[in-house]
């Protein structure tokens, strides 16, 4: 499965939180924006990504998506 997509998508939401200076507060943006406007399937793909290596997360999207619980769907 080609993560290409998903990954730009996940870095541009890490570099708008990237700007704050509180590191868990940029990590805690990207896991609430996450979680608001991701649908399960994308956030499923995306802690999959992770999983298997995740080396173009940006770190804070990287931590923030380690903070995901696992949709159901």
């Amino acid at each position: 499965m080609d993560h290409s997509n998903i990954v730009k998508m996940a870095n541009d939401i890490g570099a708008f939180f990237k700007s704050e200076p509180d590191r868990d507060l940029a990590i805690q943006g990207v896991e609430q924006h996450i979680k608001n406007f991701w649908e399960p399937r994308m956030r499923k793909q995306i802690i999959q990504y992770l999983n298997q290596g995740g080396g173009d997360l940006m770190d804070i999207v990287a931590e923030a998506v380690r903070k995901l619980p696992v949709p159901n769907n």
